[in-house]
C-alpha cells in the first residue's frame, strides 16, 4: 500500500514496565515509523522512563497503582495532551488497552475524527479478578471495558481464543484476528554460545533442558510445571529447568520448587531484556513449557519456534491453535499425569523434539515486519469504511454526547491556559467569563448524565 498514514497508538503499558502487549506496540510504532508511514506512542508517565526510540512518545500524567496492578494507571482527560495529539492530525487511532488507553483514544477521536482501531490482547476479565475481590465490582468493570470496546470503529482480536473469550465477557460486535509476530530473526543463536550457556550452568550436552520465559505469575501454568517436574524426577529421569522472568509470584514459586525437590535442578535467572541473549536460551533448551490458559496468543511460543524449540502446550487453549501435536509441537491436557507423560517423553526423544522444532520455525514462525504490515494493510480498509459510514461502533447517543461534553470541557480549559497573565489582568470580565463558561458546561454534563441514567432504567426495565 503506498499511502503513508499517520498513526496512534496507544496503551497503558510502556517500558520501563514490559510484557506482551507494550513489546507488541513497540514493533508497531517501529515498523511503521521505519518503513511505512509514522506513528506516535501515547502512554502514561513514568518515573523511570527513558524514551530513546526512533518515534515519539507522549507521556500523559499517571498515578502510581504498579504494586496492585502491575501498571501505571493513566489520567486520560489531560487537556494539555489530548490538545497537543489533535494537532498531530491522525490518520489512525489504534488502541491496545480497553482502559484509560480507550478512553483517551475516544476523547482524541472527538477531537480528530480519526477512525479507532482496538486490538484485544488479553483476558482481561481474569486480570481484573485477580486484582478487584468484589463479585459486583468485577462485573461493572467487565461491562465497562465491553462499553469501551463496543464503541471503537474496529475491533482485532491477536487469536481465535481471544476473540471468544471476548464474546464471553459481553461483546457482541464484530471483530478481525490479527495475529501478533516476534521480533527475532527466524533461526537459532550461534550454536557456540548455547554451549557456552549450557557450560556456564554446567549442565551437560546431553542434558535435557525445560524453559519457561515469562512473568512469574501462577496463573502462567508454572505449579503445573513444577508437579510434573517433580513428577519425572521421581521416576528417575535428570533435567535441568530454566525460568526466565520475573514477577509478584516468583519468590512463592522459588519456594514450591525447594519443596518439591526440584530447586537443586532449577535456575532463576530474572527477566532478560537484551533480545539476543534470549535467542540463546531459547537456542540451548530442548524444549519449551508453556501450560497457560491465560495467554491470548502466546508470543514467547513463536518466540521459541523462531529459534527451532518446540513447545509443551495445553490442548485447547489460545497458544495451541497453530501447532499439532508431535509434528510442531506437543500437546497435553491440563493435569499432572498427561504433563508428566509427555515430559518422560521429550526425555528420551531429543532428536525428536529437534525435528518439532524444524517445523515449528518454518510453520508458525510469523516476523513483526509481516504481522505489521498486514495490520497496516487493514487499516486502509478501516479508513474507506470509516469514510462510508461503515463501522461496528455501537456507541449510544447519550455515550457519545458525555464525550462531546468532555472534550468541550478540556477545549475551554486549554483555551483558558492559553490566556497570558497581562490579559488576564487587564480583562474585567475574564472572571465572569469563566464562571459563566463553567456553569454551561456543568449544566451539559449534568443533562447527559441524567440521559445516561435514563438509558440505565430503562435497560433494566427490560430485564
Amino acid at each position: 500500500m503506498d499511502k503513508k498514514f499517520n498513526v496512534c497508538l496507544l496503551n497503558d503499558s510502556f517500558p520501563p514496565l514490559i510484557d506482551g502487549v507494550a513489546n507488541a506496540v513497540i514493533n508497531y510504532a517501529t515498523t511503521i515509523n521505519d518503513k511505512l508511514g509514522s506513528a506516535t506512542v501515547v502512554t502514561p508517565s513514568h518515573p523511570d522512563a527513558e524514551d530513546n526510540y526512533s518515534f515519539p512518545v507522549v507521556r500523559y500524567s499517571s498515578l502510581a497503582t504498579d504494586k496492585l496492578i502491575g501498571y501505571r494507571a493513566g489520567y486520560p482527560f489531560s487537556s494539555s495532551t489530548l490538545e497537543s495529539l489533535r494537532d498531530s492530525r491522525f490518520d489512525i487511532i489504534h488502541s491496545h488497552c480497553p482502559f484509560a488507553s480507550t478512553v483517551l483514544a475516544r476523547l482524541l477521536k472527538e477531537k480528530n475524527g480519526a477512525p479507532l482501531i482496538m486490538t484485544y490482547h488479553t483476558k482481561f476479565d481474569e486480570d481484573i479478578k485477580r486484582v478487584i475481590e468484589n463479585p459486583l465490582l468485577v462485573t461493572q468493570i467487565t461491562k465497562f471495558v465491553v462499553q469501551n470496546i463496543s464503541v471503537c470503529d474496529e475491533v482485532w482480536t491477536v487469536s481465535k481464543g481471544a476473540g471468544e473469550n471476548l464474546r464471553s465477557i459481553g461483546y457482541e460486535g464484530d471483530y478481525v484476528i490479527m495475529p501478533n509476530g516476534v521480533d527475532f530473526p527466524k533461526g537459532s543463536a550461534n550454536p557456540e554460545y548455547a554451549e557456552a550457556l549450557r557450560y556456564e550452568y554446567g549442565i551437560p550436552a546431553d542434558m535435557p533442558v525445560f524453559l519457561f520465559v515469562g512473568r512469574l505469575f501462577w496463573y502462567k501454568g508454572i505449579r503445573l510445571i513444577i508437579d510434573s517436574l517433580a513428577e519425572i524426577k521421581e521416576k528417575g529421569k535428570d533435567f535441568r529447568m530454566i525460568f526466565v522472568g520475573d514477577g509478584g509470584d516468583r519468590a512463592e514459586i522459588e519456594k514450591y520448587a525447594e519443596e518439591k525437590g526440584i530447586y537443586d535442578k532449577c535456575f532463576f535467572v530474572g527477566a532478560i531484556n537484551d533480545r539476543e541473549e534470549l535467542r540463546v536460551y531459547y537456542t540451548a533448551s530442548n524444549l519449551f513449557l508453556f501450560p497457560s490458559l491465560y495467554d491470548t496468543n502466546g508470543i514467547v511460543v513463536r518466540e521459541a519456534a523462531a529459534c527451532g524449540l518446540p513447545s509443551v502446550l495445553i490442548t485447547g487453549s489460545c497458544a495451541a491453535e497453530d501447532f499439532t501435536s508431535y509434528h510442531n509441537g506437543i500437546l497435553t491436557d491440563n493435569n499432572v499425569e498427561a504433563m508428566t507423560a509427555e515430559l518422560m517423553y521429550a526425555c528420551d526423544h531429543l532428536e525428536e523434539l529437534r525435528k518439532m522444532g524444524e517445523n515449528a520455525m518454518n510453520e508458525v514462525y510469523v516476523s513483526w515486519e509481516s504481522a505489521v504490515k498486514n495490520a497496516y494493510d487493514r487499516y486502509g480498509t478501516v479508513l474507506d469504511n470509516y469514510h462510508r459510514g461503515i463501522t461496528q461502533s455501537r456507541e449510544t447517543k447519550a455515550q457519545e454526547i458525555l464525550f462531546s461534553s468532555i472534550s468541550d470541557v478540556t477545549d475551554s480549559i486549554q483555551k483558558v491556559r492559553s490566556i497570558s497573565a497581562s490579559t488576564v489582568k487587564k480583562s474585567k470580565l475574564f472572571s465572569r467569563m469563566v464562571i459563566k463558561k463553567s456553569m454551561s458546561i456543568t449544566s451539559n454534563i449534568t443533562s447527559n448524565l441524567k440521559e445516561i441514567a435514563g438509558e440505565i432504567k430503562d435497560e433494566f426495565k427490560d430485564k
